[in-house]
């Protein structure tokens, strides 16, 4: 197969950026995308040009470090999947393909397609530890949880911060982040100490940051690729609500 590329380069962030366009060809249908762009910069490297940046880890849909929109969409077309989940035979042969770093104000551009995301881990910091005792793995039916509660909290926790979803809504909200961190620890008994403290104080770092609002887009839920449903931001409102009103009594 054969692609056209057009990608986002720029050297650092105060640079002007711009597409530039490559050319991939002979890939083969099984090939992922970032497999795709490590040819593309083979190529560029035994030109003596520079290659492409972008981040990657584990490459197994688990890290969330491969921050890359594909044609307009969050870790590409492919969903639920993070980008590189997503192989080459989802595209037609001889496509044009734009790539581009995630876009959210809170998410500053390094080089590239590499851009800085600490702020998704001052929010995770802002909700401070859990005082519950740590230590050895307690027996699997010493605490009891409800069924739906452990399941609901299983899958918040399924998050990996890989903040597609603040790419992807027109708000660059990072609701959706903010509430499977608080939602996976206010549904266990573990979390219940700080509880109240927890959910104000991310939701006013996730502010600070700069993240807009949520405003029901649904756009968060479609791009994450582990699927984290919109409810748990309905369930973060509930416990902010809760918290703030009992701060007033």
């Amino acid at each position: 197969m054969n692609f056209k590329l057009k990608v986002w380069r720029q050297r650092d962030p105060k640079t002007k950026g711009k597409l530039v366009e490559y050319q991939a060809t002979n890939v083969s249908p099984n090939t992922s995308f970032l497999e795709m762009l490590d040819v593309v910069n083979e190529g560029l490297i035994a030109k003596g040009e520079e290659p492409i940046a972008f981040d990657s880890d584990c490459r197994e849909g688990i890290c969330g470090t491969c921050s890359l929109t594909i044609n307009g969409e969050a870790h590409g077309p492919d969903h639920p999947g993070a980008a590189c989940e997503v192989y080459m035979r989802r595209f037609k042969d001889g496509a044009t393909i734009i790539v581009e770093p995630f876009r959210a104000k809170p998410f500053p551009l390094i080089k590239d397609l590499v851009v800085d995301r600490s702020a998704l881990d001052r929010i995770v910091q802002a909700g401070g530890f859990v005082a519950a005792r740590a230590g050895s793995a307690p027996e699997a039916n010493a605490t009891l949880v409800p069924k739906q509660d452990a399941d609901r909290a299983m899958e918040a926790a399924a998050c990996i911060g890989c903040g597609a979803c603040a790419a992807a809504c027109p708000n660059a909200s990072a609701m959706l982040f903010t509430a499977a961190k608080v939602s996976h620890l206010a549904l266990l008994p573990q979390g219940q100490v700080e509880r109240t403290r927890r959910v104000v104080s991310m939701i006013n770092q996730a502010d600070a940051e700069g993240f807009g609002s949520c405003s029901n887009e649904g756009e968060c839920e479609a791009v994450c690729p582990k699927e984290i449903p919109i409810s748990n931001i309905a369930r973060m409102t509930r416990e902010y609500v809760r918290a703030v009103t009992d701060s007033r009594r």
